[in-house]
């Protein structure tokens, strides 16, 4: 169990306002449209979501670095819990042939619009009930996405990840110190659950999970 950063160099090349973010549109009113999950989060204006998310390769070096870590090869197994449009398992294959994947995600839309390669290998689901047997993956990963959950989900997410992975690894969204916490504030759309590093740690103890981790901080 580690702290391991693989994702921090692609969130800090996203340049963010954090003023014009709670000033250009209603924040309640983004909110309200980002938690839907569906066309405006993933395609629609990027006041309300991602501003239109497409296929662009930049996942392929966190796949790589994933693969050199945790030794995987062919025929071994990952989940991505939270996949959204599923680019990074489309890189997972890319980076290792043979491997298999698997996706799930509480967003219809984003499942019938991820990457074509993979979508077979996808389905709607939560989370907090994972409809898979024990120890059934070689890696599972879930990379911003249970910082959406309420405490009461997070905790059965956490508490499943680790009964279906040998290897799990995820990220949340954190922060240190209150300007960080305030930015934090200021440009999400859909946390429910955000932690200081040593309450995130405290969550893990608790749920019993095993497995890395890293944090995405709005410095």
């Amino acid at each position: 169990m580690a702290e391991i950063d693989f994702i921090s160099a692609i969130h800090k090349k996203t340049k963010r306002d954090y003023l014009a973010r709670v000033n250009e549109f209603p924040k309640a009113e983004a909110a309200k449209l980002a938690k839907q999950f569906g066309q405006d989060y993933w395609d629609g204006d990027r006041k309300v979501g991602y501003g239109g998310m497409r296929y662009d390769g930049r996942w392929r070096v966190v796949a790589d670095a994933m693969v050199k870590h945790y030794g995987l090869k062919a025929g071994d197994k990952i989940l991505d819990v939270g996949c959204g449009k599923a680019f990074l398992l489309h890189d997972f294959t890319q980076s290792v042939p043979g491997v298999e994947v698997r996706g799930l995600d509480i967003s219809e839309y984003g499942i019938q619009n991820a990457k074509e390669e993979v979508r077979p290998f996808l389905q709607v689901g939560h989370a907090n009930s994972l409809p898979f047997a024990d120890q059934s993956f070689d890696l599972v990963i879930s990379l911003n996405a249970l910082h959406n959950l309420q405490c009461f989900d997070l905790d059965r997410a956490l508490r499943e990840i680790e009964r279906v992975g040998k290897h799990k690894y995820l990220v949340v969204e954190s922060y240190r110190n209150e300007e960080e916490k305030t930015n934090l504030l200021y440009w999400q759309l859909t946390c429910e659950s955000f932690y200081r590093p040593e309450a995130w740690a405290w969550w893990f103890k608790q749920t019993g999970y095993t497995g890395d981790w890293s944090f995405i901080y709005f410095e």
